[in-house]
């Protein structure tokens, strides 16, 4: 069973061979970035240029090379999830890359040309992000260059829900709804590596096939039979003691149904609605359940920083291990031009994983 590296790992350091030329030009002014200047479709976003951001006190530039879509993402495009006030109003919460420029009073000597990837609060569609130096980890070895982009906000919003706020213990039953998407694929092999029985929801037998094939000990297609029922059954009627829900309203009740005395309940999405009917507090109190609630995005650099630092030294080693303990699941990959086509990809939930965009791409 692998236990969590409780040592900090020194940090590695990987650079692009100089016989690579990027097919982006070096920093200029301008560089080409997707805007939605009015919420809509995807046949609102427009791939224009855009000043290039300058790296603070404190930050560093990144080169695009690719991007990860997120739900968030679509949302923001409806004019739905608005950026925190002070971030880039260009969509993109993930990217990985290499060190363009540094700015002042950066601490941790990144060099030009480095591999990273880096968690954003907006920004990623573009050639260039700036980026709080805080929030740049280096890019895993015996991965490639979508993997790393698969890496950042998937796999720190299923860490932060798992570590911080659900505080899974060893052998508790997780549930994990949308188990074949880039935080379910991420979610479920984090449990694993906590010891603990991850069991996922999906909406397609290829879906429950790839998430079991991660490590789920059971999948459950919500398209066809009742996964209440059949965690229930699984657990010999004790249910689970986590469950990871980004549906929210039209499941509630059936959550609450299959959910463990004392079990958590931790809820970071509502893609299947807002609005609760029925008696969700007196059965939830039944249960001595606990309702949590997270989001990322719109938490302090301080907190985000310190997520970083924690995943940068217990989860990131298994990426680069012989054979790698974890992978990052990457489902397609779409050129920045196709950025329209990606999203309708993700609306239509046709994603096993990530979808990525390549913005620049170096040689080979």
């Amino acid at each position: 069973m692998l236990r969590l590296l409780s040592t900090v790992i020194p940090r590695r350091r990987f650079k692009l061979q100089s016989s690579t030329r990027s097919s982006c030009s070096s920093v200029a002014k301008m560089m080409r970035a997707v805007r939605v200047d009015e919420p809509g479709g995807p046949e609102n976003m427009l791939l224009k240029l855009v000043p290039t951001p300058q790296p603070k006190d404190g930050e560093v530039l990144v080169k695009v090379h690719a991007a990860a879509l997120n739900r968030a993402d679509l949302l923001q495009r409806r004019g739905l999830y608005p950026p925190p006030p002070g971030e880039s109003d260009i969509i993109g919460l993930e990217v990985a890359g290499t060190v363009e420029a540094v700015g002042r009073q950066v601490k941790e000597g990144w060099r030009r040309d480095e591999r990273v990837m880096a968690l954003l609060s907006g920004g990623g569609y573009a050639e260039y992000v700036a980026v709080p130096e805080t929030l740049l980890m280096p890019s895993p070895a015996r991965l490639s260059l979508q993997q790393w982009a698969a890496i950042p906000e998937a796999w720190l919003t299923a860490f932060q829900l798992l570590e911080s706020v659900a505080l899974v213990k060893e052998e508790e039953v997780v549930l994990i709804h949308a188990g074949g998407s880039g935080v379910g694929t991420a979610a479920v092999q984090l449990v694993r590596l906590l010891g603990a029985v991850p069991v996922v929801t999906a909406g397609s037998p290829a879906k429950l096939r790839m998430a079991e094939e991660l490590g789920a000990a059971a999948g459950f297609n919500y398209r066809e039979e009742d996964w209440s029922a059949g965690v229930r059954d699984l657990t010999e009627g004790r249910g689970a003691d986590v469950i990871l829900d980004c549906i929210g309203g039209r499941t509630w009740e059936h959550n609450v149904n299959c959910l463990a005395l004392d079990g958590r309940w931790v809820l970071y999405g509502t893609l299947g609605g807002r609005q609760v009917q029925g008696d969700l507090l007196g059965k939830l109190l039944w249960k001595r359940g606990r309702l949590l609630s997270s989001l990322l995005r719109s938490r302090s650099l301080q907190y985000k920083s310190d997520l970083v630092k924690r995943f940068s030294s217990r989860v990131l080693p298994y990426f680069s291990s012989q054979p790698p303990s974890l992978r990052p699941v990457v489902d397609r990959t779409f050129p920045l031009e196709e950025v329209a086509e990606a999203h309708r990809h993700m609306e239509d939930n046709k994603n096993m994983g990530k979808i990525i965009l390549h913005v620049c791409q170096h040689g080979s």
